[in-house]
């Protein structure tokens, strides 16, 4: 039997690879895997909510224990993140401020130069004791920011009538309205997993949202900037990376500053005692993976919508 399966998955994988060549490469194939990438994962969660598929701890067997972890653990967590910052406060303050900072000016000056080697002045910039963020910066400076492709734009919901109602409402919404509801999509910080972020745009998509995704690794000003330039009614924040406390409550302020109205929702790997943080701070609903069903969460957004806009008519 195992050989079986293994056959089946040399099979497969040698398919995929077949594919992939045909199609010029793996770079020229980016934005169909990605894609593909998308769509199996919208099937794989459809089937979860019919429980065809079952999962332990998400539609099986849900029964939670007390947490080993000692009540004060979390207070430990902050003490080892203050020592953390200020190890790398005291580093900056011990090393040579001129000579790192001729040794960023010297690698943008190699990056502006189309035959230059980058390696001898990255290598200078580390012996200064630059960061690994001095030396992104000043390449950004140079080369601008790349954001691949994310798939949403090519990939099709596979949603059944677990959207129906959201769709519904959303389609009256809009006619009552003059405009579909708007959903802007953002990660925050560094965080590079997008696809729980993707999947809820192309749901948002398919239950009639109108929906302005970026893609990852923004900042709160770039989110609250776009959430203001496009006048939608909720911002949807996928943060995985553990940055929820300091990321979403920047983002709030900076909205407040803007006179950004829009309702704000955050989604990820979030601990209970943080979204009540959240949700003290502002954050109208806090989504976790337990919170797996696409048509409960659209008609969630989509409640936050009628709300707003009534309160604007």
């Amino acid at each position: 039997m195992m050989e079986a399966k293994t056959d089946e998955l040399v099979d497969a994988a040698t398919a995929e690879l077949d594919d992939v060549l045909d199609r010029g490469g793996a770079f020229s194939s980016v934005e169909e895997l990605k894609t593909r990438l998308v769509k199996s994962q919208a099937a794989r969660v459809s089937r979860i909510e019919s429980r065809e598929q079952m999962v332990v701890g998400v539609n099986c067997f849900t029964d939670s224990a007390p947490s080993p972890l000692p009540a004060d653990s979390m207070l430990k967590l902050e003490q080892v993140e203050s020592g953390l910052r200020a190890d790398v406060e005291a580093w900056r303050r011990g090393r040579d401020k001129a000579a790192a900072r001729s040794a960023v000016d010297a690698l943008r000056r190699a990056a502006e130069d189309p035959g230059a080697d980058l390696m001898e002045p990255t290598l200078a910039l580390a012996q200064a004791g630059g960061t690994t963020g001095e030396w992104g910066a000043a390449l950004r400076e140079v080369f601008g920011e790349f954001r691949g492709p994310t798939g949403v734009g090519g990939a099709r919901g596979v949603h059944g009538s677990e959207l129906s109602s959201a769709a519904s409402r959303a389609k009256r919404l809009a006619a009552e309205t003059g405009s579909p509801p708007r959903l802007l999509v953002g990660k925050p910080g560094l965080d590079g997993h997008s696809n729980g972020a993707e999947q809820i745009a192309v749901a948002a998509r398919d239950a009639g949202f109108e929906v302005i995704y970026q893609g990852i690794r923004l900042t709160p000003e770039q989110i609250v900037s776009a959430a203001r330039d496009e006048d939608v009614d909720v911002v949807g924040l996928s943060i995985l990376s553990g940055s929820h406390l300091e990321l979403v409550p920047e983002v709030l302020d900076r909205m407040a500053a803007a006179g950004v109205d829009a309702a704000v929702v955050v989604g990820g790997i979030i601990p209970p005692e943080d979204a009540e943080i959240l949700l003290g701070k502002g954050v109208t609903a806090v989504y976790t993976p337990k919170d797996f069903e696409f048509g409960t969460i659209m008609d969630d957004l989509v409640g936050l919508v009628e709300k707003r806009r009534a309160g604007r008519h």
